[in-house]
């Protein structure tokens, strides 16, 4: 498989604070990667960054051979980012149909698998379909997230970027959720990074583990390495120093 990602030096954070240093990554086409650690390590930040959400102090990042760190972060939809954030930035005041077709955008040349578009969002997510014509406020924490989602999803990205998706939702919307996540990566092949706190749930969808302490990467290998070493994994995200 081709590199997708290649992060390289990431020294990042907010206005003069560094958060992130000297991170280093790579991820190839179709793979996800589990970002993982505890609270405060920055893998929220790193998804901000790659987003272009944080101030950049050091390093490179490239999406495809594009220079991605280069580019102000409106510009980062039609490089191939796909941003999911904690706060999910839905538009409340919108309907469920109209902050779908309010981002779309079309389709890659090139690319195997159908475009998203909100038909196709609906068919992942029936929930969606059925409340079609209610306003984001209408909707549960667990809609919301699914709108997030497939907000993200019809840009058609290359690089979809999930932060916490499966928090403080109910387990039933989070076995939905994870199902869908599945079929994006694995049926349909998109690229993901997906921060979340129930390590074991994302290390099942994905095909490479990183971990962050203190603002760097403390261990990378892949996800079924790391999920056969339970100990190991505990050890990581356990330690307070």
């Amino acid at each position: 498989m081709s590199e997708l990602l290649k992060i390289e030096g990431l020294s990042a954070g907010y206005g003069e604070a560094v958060v992130l240093q000297g991170v280093s990554l790579s991820l190839a086409e179709g793979e996800t990667l589990a970002l993982l650690g505890r609270n405060g390590t920055g893998k929220t930040t790193l998804i901000n960054t790659l987003a272009g959400a944080t101030r950049q102090h050091a390093g490179t990042v490239a999406l495809g051979g594009v220079a991605l760190h280069r580019l102000p972060a409106h510009e980062r939809a039609a490089a191939g980012i796909g941003w999911v954030p904690q706060e999910r930035n839905i538009f409340k005041s919108l309907t469920v149909h109209e902050n779908l077709t309010a981002v779309a955008r079309p389709g890659r040349k090139g690319a195997t698998a159908a475009p998203w578009t909100p038909d196709k969002v609906y068919a992942m997510f029936p929930r969606l379909a059925e409340r079609k014509t209610n306003l984001g406020t209408q909707l549960s924490g667990g809609e919301q997230q699914m709108l997030a989602v497939g907000r993200a999803l019809v840009l058609n990205p290359r690089l979809l970027l999930l932060d916490e998706p499966l928090e403080g939702l109910a387990p039933i919307i989070v076995e939905e959720l994870l199902r869908a996540i599945r079929r994006i990566t694995r049926e349909e092949g998109l690229s993901a990074i997906i921060v979340e706190q129930h390590p074991q749930a994302i290390l099942a969808i994905s095909d490479q583990a990183a971990v962050l302490d203190r603002g760097t990467v403390v261990h990378t290998g892949t996800a079924a390495s790391l999920s056969a070493q339970p100990e190991l994994l505990d050890r990581l995200l356990g330690v307070a120093r």
